[in-house]
C-alpha cells in the first residue's frame, strides 16, 4: 500500500521525525492492559480517513482495513503471498486467467461470505460513480477500460463467481505481480447489503461497515483520534487470534508520545527526532525499521502558475539541503532521496533502480546554482517575487519539517513561503482534490516494483493530484505494462527512462526515504512488519 507519511500508503501528507530535545528513557513498565496478555496499546501517527475499501488511499486506513479484513491472499514478506480467504489458486498457461478457490468464511455479522461478495466489491471499486482513487490497480482486468470510458456495462468486468466458492479473473495480459495486487483493499469483498444499508455514509464510522478479518474496528466516529481493533469471533481462523483488543492512539506531539510509552500507556512508539533516537540508543527495545516510503514535494502548477517554469521548480529542489534534513532534523536513519523511486525497491543485474535512473541535479543541494536559476526563471516569467504555501499535517513533527523547508526555500530572493498546517484528514482530502500549491506528500508502494510510484504520475491517473504531465513519460510507463510487460530488459529500460524524464523535468521534488525507528515492549511478540503496504499485521500477535 502505497503514502504511503503520516504513514500515508499511497498518496498523503507526510509525518516526519522532528528534531526535538526530549527527556531520557525513564520507566518502561508494562501497561495494565498489556499485562492481561490480551490487549495492545499502539501508536498511530495519523487518524483513519475512511473504512471504505474502495476509497482508502492513506496508510493508516489501509493498515486498519488490512487487520479488519482479509483479501483473497495475504502478504508473507519478501514480495511473497500466502492463502487468505482463498485457500488455493491457479494460473492459466497464458498467464491471463486466475482462479481462486475460497474457503468457507463469514462476515463480522455472522452472514456467509461468498465469491459473489468479491465480485460485488471489485465491481463497486471499478464503478466510475464510486470515484475510487486506487481503481487503476484493476486496470488489467478485462473490461475495466471500457467501463471507465462508459462504453460497457459494469457486469462485463472480467471477474466472475463460479458457484459460491470459486472466483475467476480474466486479465487483458499476463501480470506477474497480480497475486500481490489481490491483497489490496481495492480487491476486497464487500457486503452489498451493508453498502446499500449505509449508502453514502458507508465506511465513514466503525459502525457503518462489516468486515471479515481477524479484528473488527470499533470506537471510530469518523473524526476522533482513538479507535480499537476488537477480536472478530466470526473470522475463519479466530482460534489463532490471541489478542482481544488493539487500542490505537494518534500521537501528534513527540513528547506526549514518549511520556505515554514511558508510563505504560503505549506498548509501541515510533520515535521522532534525533534526540529521541539517541535516548534509546542502548535500549533493547529500539528497532530501526527500513521502509519504502518516499517523501517529496508535489507542485500543483495550476494553483501555483509561476512553477510552470522549469527553472523555478529546479531552483526549489537545489535550495534544499537534504543532508542537513536527514542528519540534523530527522536523525533517524532516513536516506537522502536519489529520485522519485525508492532505493532497494527493485534491482536488475545487481544494479539498484534508484542508481540506474539517478539524475543528480534533480536531488542535489547547490544554493548558488539555485539562485541563478531562480533569477533566470523570474525574468522569464516577468516576476520579481513569488508567494507560495506548503501544505502539510498539523502535528508537531510535520510543523518542524515545514519550518525547515521554509527556511531553506526563502533563501531564494523574492520567494515568500507560507506554511499551511491542517488536520491530517483535512489535508489529505484537500490533497486528493488538488487543493494546494505545494504539498508535502509521500508514496509507499503496494508492490515492490518501480511501476508502483511511477504510474501515479501518468497524466490520466487520479492519484496524480499535481496534474504534472509528459507525453513521453506516459508512453514509457504504459509500454512497461503493455507490449514490454513480458520482456524484463525492455520493461526495465522503459521505467528507468520514465524516472529520468520526471526527474529531469522536476515533476516532483524528492526529499528523503523514511526510516522508522520505534521502541516496542520486549514482551510483544508475533507481529509481522512490512517495509511497504500495510506495515503491521496483528493476526498472530500476542503478549508474552
Amino acid at each position: 500500500m502505497e503514502t504511503r507519511f503520516k504513514q500515508v500508503s499511497k498518496l498523503g501528507l507526510t509525518a516526519v521525525a522532528a528534531a526535538l530535545v526530549l527527556a531520557g528513557c525513564g520507566s518502561t513498565k508494562n501497561s495494565s492492559d498489556a499485562t492481561s496478555k490480551k490487549t495492545l496499546n499502539w501508536m498511530s501517527p495519523a487518524s483513519i480517513t475512511t473504512l471504505d475499501p474502495s476509497k482508502a488511499v492513506d496508510q493508516t486506513s489501509d493498515q486498519t482495513l488490512y487487520n479488519s479484513n482479509q483479501g483473497l491472499l495475504v502478504l508473507a514478506g519478501e514480495n511473497k503471498v500466502a492463502p487468505g480467504i482463498a485457500k488455493s489458486y491457479s494460473v492459466s498457461k497464458d498467464g491471463k486467467t486466475y482462479t481462486f478457490n475460497l474457503r468457507h468464511s463469514k462476515w463480522s455479522d455472522g452472514k456467509q461470505l461468498t465469491a459473489q461478495d468479491f465480485v460485488y466489491g471489485i465491481q463497486r471499486s471499478a464503478n466510475p460513480k464510486t470515484a475510487s482513487q486506487m481503481g487503476y490497480y484493476l486496470g488489467n482486468i478485462t473490461g475495466y477500460d471500457q467501463i471507465q470510458n462508459q462504453k460497457a456495462a459494469l457486469s462485463t468486468l472480467g471477474v466472475k463467481a463460479e458457484g459460491k466458492y470459486k472466483l475467476v479473473f480474466h486479465l487483458v495480459k499476463p501480470q506477474t505481480y497480480f497475486k500481490t495486487l489481490v491483497t489490496l483493499p481495492i480487491f476486497y469483498a464487500q457486503s452489498e447489503a451493508a453498502v446499500k444499508k449505509y449508502g453514502n455514509s458507508y465506511g465513514t464510522t466503525s459502525q457503518k461497515i462489516v468486515s471479515n478479518g481477524p479484528f473488527t474496528v470499533t470506537k471510530w466516529t469518523g473524526s476522533n483520534d482513538k479507535w480499537t481493533l476488537k477480536k472478530n469471533p466470526y473470522y475463519w481462523n479466530a482460534s489463532a487470534t490471541k489478542l482481544n483488543n488493539i487500542n490505537y492512539h494518534v500521537v501528534k506531539d513527540p513528547q506526549t508520545g514518549l511520556n505515554q510509552y514511558q508510563t505504560g500507556k503505549l506498548d509501541e512508539l515510533q520515535l521522532s527526532g534525533k534526540q529521541q533516537v539517541k535516548n534509546f540508543k542502548n535500549s533493547k527495545q529500539l528497532v530501526t525499521r527500513p521502509t519504502l516510503s518516499m517523501n517529496y514535494l508535489s507542485i500543483n502548477q495550476a494553483k501555483a502558475p509561476a512553477f510552470k517554469n522549469w527553472k523555478l521548480r529546479r531552483a526549489l529542489s537545489l535550495a534544499i539541503n537534504r543532508n542537513q534534513l536527514v542528519n540534523d532534523l530527522l536523525g533517524d536513519g532516513s536516506l537522502v532521496a536519489k529520485g522519485f523511486v525508492q532505493e532497494n525497491l527493485a534491482s536488475r543485474n545487481g544494479k539498484d533502480f534508484a542508481d540506474a535512473s539517478y539524475v543528480p541535479a534533480a536531488a542535489s543541494y547547490n544554493l548558488k546554482q539555485a539562485k541563478q536559476l531562480w533569477n533566470e526563471g523570474l525574468r522569464e516569467q516577468g516576476l520579481k517575487t513569488v508567494s507560495v504555501s506548503i501544505m502539510n499535517s498539523d502535528d508537531d513533527a510535520s510543523k518542524q519539517l515545514n519550518e525547515f523547508l521554509q527556511s531553506q526555500l526563502e533563501k531564494l530572493p523574492g520567494l515568500k513561503v507560507t506554511n499551511e498546517l491542517l488536520p491530517h484528514t483535512t489535508a489529505s482530502g484537500r490533497s486528493l482534490k488538488s487543493q494546494y500549491q505545494i504539498s508535502v506528500s509521500g508514496w509507499n508502494p503496494s508492490i515492490t516494483d518501480p511501476v508502483s510510484p511511477l504510474q501515479t504520475k501518468v497524466s490520466t491517473n487520479p492519484i496524480n493530484t499535481s496534474k504534472w504531465s509528459n507525453k513521453q513519460y506516459d508512453e514509457l510507463v504504459n509500454r512497461s505494462k503493455d507490449q514490454d510487460a513480458n520482456n524484463p530488459a525492455k520493461r526495465w529500460d522503459d521505467l528507468v527512462n520514465a524516472e529520468k524524464i520526471i526527474m529531469q523535468d522536476q515533476g516532483v521534488i524528492p526529499l528523503y526515504q523514511k526510516s522508522m525507528p520505534e521502541v516496542i515492549k520486549s514482551n510483544v511478540k508475533g507481529i509481522k512488519y512490512f517495509p511497504n503496504g500495510p506495515i503491521w499485521d496483528f493476526a498472530n500477535a500476542y503478549v508474552k
